[in-house]
């Protein structure tokens, strides 16, 4: 079993547990993503609610993308960290009129609308104003994305988004306002996608809808097709970087831009996952009846993925090179859910041994919460150990 590479003397003065990122694995999946779409007409908007971390954010931004957020807050954070307010797309079912007033002072590039009412209260709200703002309409195509329920959102039966018997009263809606411009179609399908078929299917749905609207004489500048695309969590180490190539060769392939239309995407989890770890100090080893525990100092307050749906992280014992034990990995928190993973094989572990929970840079950091009056985990970067 091939370990990552961790500069563990330098973790020995740190308190554990702490998320530490590899800015080179970073900036290599940046420099990736840019190859597959230099010199194509596609724009990436970096999805903020996979890591909001500051010193994340300005890397992605140094190489210029744009932002997709899902909240005021989110929107302020990526203008602080260098994301222009003319790349920035703000998505979400629930916008305030707070929020919806963040993303007009700012001129953002991009309200993705998600019901008929926050159409009309950002319609309401730009009168206001006196501002004209653009809205992409974010469309429901049906689209199983064959991942978990928890982080499947483009069926009809999920809460995000429009449904097509939606469609003719939001094109009525927008052509009586003076003050919303329909630039585009939004997608989001569900996130961890690892059959392309249900991106194919995407396009597709995307191609029909785009056929509807310009047969009511409705062109569209963009089409979003939102993100989703997995990583592996099984083989971090044999496989760092997402495949981005057939990613974006199935989109070339199957969605057909118009003259003067561009495809944007929103990359989350992709982009800053597997540059992370959870870096957790072995606390106890615990023998009970049929199975072995190794307990951590690390719990589903500082990762709750595993907690949540039951997501899989590779973990590894950095620490220690002698032979495989099996054991559940589990946290201190007081919740039986509290769980990384059942039946691991690690190297026999022992109190002290640093545990890396790996491929941790998305919905890691950015889920960690202070239950039982935790406190929340810090991060280190390879390039200031």
């Amino acid at each position: 079993m091939i370990k990552g590479k961790f500069p563990t003397d330098k973790f020995q003065s740190l308190e554990t547990p702490f998320y530490y990122y590899d800015m080179d694995l970073l900036r290599e999946t940046l420099k990736t993503v840019k190859k597959e779409t230099e010199n194509k007409k596609y724009s990436i908007h970096y999805a903020l609610k996979a890591n909001a971390n500051p010193l994340i954010l300005k890397e992605i931004a140094a190489y210029g993308f744009g932002a997709d957020c899902v909240s005021g807050n989110e929107i302020l954070r990526a203008l602080q960290c260098g994301f222009p307010a003319s790349k920035i797309a703000f998505a979400g079912v629930g916008k305030t009129d707070r929020e919806i007033k963040i993303g007009l002072d700012n001129d953002i590039f991009c309200f993705n609308v998600e019901s008929l009412p926050e159409m009309e209260a950002i319609e309401r709200l730009a009168s206001e104003t006196g501002k004209t703002t653009r809205i992409a309409l974010r469309i429901n195509p049906n689209v199983d994305a064959h991942t978990h329920k928890y982080i499947t959102t483009g069926l009809e039966e999920n809460k995000f988004g429009l449904n097509e018997p939606d469609l003719p009263k939001a094109i009525e809606l927008i052509s009586r306002s003076s003050h919303l411009q329909l630039i585009g179609m939004h997608f989001h399908i569900g996130s961890q996608i690892t059959d392309m078929s249900s991106f194919e299917n995407l396009c597709v749905k995307a191609l029909e809808l785009q056929n509807w609207f310009s047969g009511r004489g409705i062109s569209f500048e963009i089409i979003n097709v939102g993100g989703g695309l997995g990583i592996n969590y099984h083989h971090p180490n044999h496989c760092p970087i997402a495949d981005f190539e057939a990613y974006f060769r199935l989109f070339g392939k199957y969605l057909k831009l118009q003259e003067n239309q561009t495809l944007h995407f929103e990359l989350g989890r992709s982009v800053v996952a597997p540059c992370g770890s959870l870096i957790s100090r072995a606390t106890y080893v615990k023998e009970g009846i049929s199975k072995k525990f190794l307990i951590l100092d690390a719990g589903m307050t500082d990762l709750l993925r595993p907690a949540l749906y039951q997501a899989y992280h590779h973990i590894e014992n950095i620490s220690s090179g002698k032979e495989y034990e099996t054991y559940d990995v589990v946290g201190p928190v007081c919740e039986s859910s509290d769980v990384f993973g059942e039946n691991i094989s690690l190297n026999q572990s022992q109190r002290g041994d640093f545990i890396a929970i790996r491929s941790a840079g998305a919905y890691g950091e950015t889920m960690a919460s202070a239950y039982n009056c935790r406190e929340l985990p810090a991060s280190y970067f390879s390039d200031s150990l």
